[in-house]
């Protein structure tokens, strides 16, 4: 009988050629690109002696974060419960939860997390959040480590001042079943600054105050253990500045349209790869011009522009949307026409938001499907 975990396309595992027999559209992981991205990564962090905390926001995948430990990571950083559960099933034994969760539910969960991983790491910027948390821990018996999230210009969670900080991290030393380990600042509104020089300005900016909350924290006599924070756009820029002492970076495994825009490293170039594709096919070519795929606003994050071709139509190809499960490539004049039936590989424009609509990444070397990895923590 037929898994459904790993789906239609089980069956074209191991043969030649499969990459482009799937059932489209289909989510396509290079394995050669996705490995060389994630040593290189690991590489450029230990070289500069930081620790790497990946983020799970980017593949939700339990395949993919045994992985990224197995490559030198010393932890797993999760935006959410379903993405912090499912690393914690994958056997990862440090998980840090960058958000706070909220109400009793989200606590509970949490701290039943807490009892059953070696290590896990709350994000706090609430005194009453911390109260709740502590008093969940306490009957449920169980210990977390907690890091309090400083707001360093994104104005989307943290503590904005820098006395609240501190003042924070006091109501946390003194509780009994939480302890307080340090900082998390994470910028995600300065990953995307397009040229690194104007980049590396705004996020010294960020780190200024950060060194400042560092400087008080010390003189408080509450040293942070760990301060965590950065990104695929500035882990260049973060390395450098060693205020972080771990780096949270995700899409560096995949890359998109949005970051293939983004000079990365004072060279100007991007060490990492595009890994991460939709496969989609030709199903009509009855316009002038245009060809039809499968592929519409279910197969991609729409937030930032649109995709673009990689391999299978001619470079300058337009794609535009044209529904819920289709999209139209506009073909360069004077191209030949696709016939129906054709495959197109796409870029995503943001890899994080595309691989959540999709429930398994299709594996491959070469021409060959070598593997499916289900996306567990996918939705909500």
């Amino acid at each position: 009988m037929r898994s459904t975990e790993l789906g239609p396309n089980q069956d074209l595992i191991g043969r030649r050629g499969s990459r482009k027999l799937l059932n489209a559209p289909a989510l396509i992981l290079d394995l050669d690109a996705f490995e060389r991205n994630m040593a290189r990564m690991s590489d450029s962090v230990q070289r500069n002696g930081l620790l790497l905390r990946p983020h799970a926001k980017a593949h939700k995948s339990a395949n993919v974060a045994r992985r990224q430990v197995a490559a030198g990571a010393v932890g797993i950083s999760c935006a959410n419960l379903d993405e912090a559960e499912v690393v914690a099933d994958a056997g990862v034994e440090s998980i840090l939860v960058t958000s706070p969760v909220g109400g009793p539910a989200g606590i509970e969960r949490l701290v039943g997390l807490a009892a059953r991983v070696p290590d896990v790491i709350a994000t706090v910027d609430d005194a009453g959040y911390v109260e709740a948390l502590a008093s969940h821990a306490a009957q449920m018996g169980a210990s977390l480590r907690v890091l309090i999230d400083v707001d360093v210009g994104q104005h989307r969670t943290g503590v904005v001042d820098v006395q609240g900080v501190v003042d924070l991290a006091r109501r946390v030393k003194a509780t009994d079943a939480l302890r307080y380990s340090g900082l998390q600042a994470y910028y995600g509104h300065l990953q995307h600054v397009p040229a690194y020089a104007d980049r590396r300005v705004v996020v010294h900016r960020a780190l200024e105050k950060l060194r400042l909350v560092t400087q008080a924290l010390n003189s408080a006599g509450l040293p942070p253990e760990i301060v965590s924070g950065g990104g695929t756009g500035t882990f260049s820029i973060d390395a450098d500045a060693r205020v972080h002492t771990e780096l949270q970076p995700g899409s560096y495994l995949f890359m998109d349209r949005q970051y293939a825009a983004v000079e990365l490293t004072p060279e100007h170039h991007s060490p990492f790869e595009q890994s991460l594709f939709v496969q989609t096919i030709v199903v009509s070519v009855n316009q002038p011009d245009l060809a039809v795929v499968l592929g519409g606003w279910k197969a991609f994050a729409t937030e930032a522009d649109v995709p673009v071709v990689a391999r299978g139509a001619p470079a300058d190809t337009r794609y535009r949307f044209m529904g819920d499960e289709h999209g139209g490539l506009a073909l360069p004049a004077g191209s030949a026409p696709l016939a129906v039936g054709a495959v197109v590989e796409l870029v995503p424009p943001h890899c994080d938001p595309t691989v959540n609509l999709f429930s398994r990444f299709h594996c491959v070397r070469g021409d060959d499907l070598v593997d499916i990895w289900p996306i567990e923590a996918r939705g909500y």
